[in-house]
């Protein structure tokens, strides 16, 4: 079952990257911060680095005026995070997180089966909105969709 608003994001280990990579857990990660995180299905993959990093990326800033910090999980290792942070020119102070065994999107239950596209468990594309790791808002895509979950929809939807 995925989590619901109003519940609270479960603890589970995971690395971030931002000018290295750190080895955390996602309790602290969000306890007393606002935090809009966004995951995607693959780094590197057409429609997450052509539109869905790349719209969080363009307004980055705008998330920061309002406070919100912005994160975006992939089940990936962190180095392939980290690769594809420097090549989408992520910027300073966006959380890239690399969940590499997939145990917090599971935890999540917002998991995908991408076996027949030859890509193992990964994530549904989604976007949560957290207030000190309690969701306060939940947009996750259906199928083959890009809409609710981009920085745009996700701007409306904190306003």
């Amino acid at each position: 079952m995925s989590i619901k608003v109003g519940q609270t994001l479960p603890d589970a280990e995971i690395r971030a990257i931002g000018e290295s990579i750190e080895q955390t857990h996602t309790g602290a990660l969000f306890a007393g911060r606002k935090v809009v995180m966004f995951a995607v299905p693959g780094a590197f993959t057409p429609t997450c680095s052509n539109k869905h990093l790349p719209g969080y990326v363009q307004h980055f800033t705008e998330f920061q005026a309002r406070g919100i910090e912005v994160m975006c999980l992939a089940v990936n290792d962190a180095y392939v995070m980290q690769a594809w942070a420097t090549s989408q020119n992520v910027p300073h102070g966006m959380l890239m997180l690399a969940d590499g065994n997939g145990s917090f999107t599971r935890a999540l239950g917002l998991e995908l089966d991408g076996s027949g596209y030859g890509m193992g468990l990964r994530s549904r594309r989604f976007a949560l909105y957290a207030e000190d790791g309690v969701v306060k808002q939940l947009q996750v895509e259906a199928p083959g969709e890009f809409r609710v979950s981009s920085a745009e929809a996700m701007l409306e939807a904190t306003a």
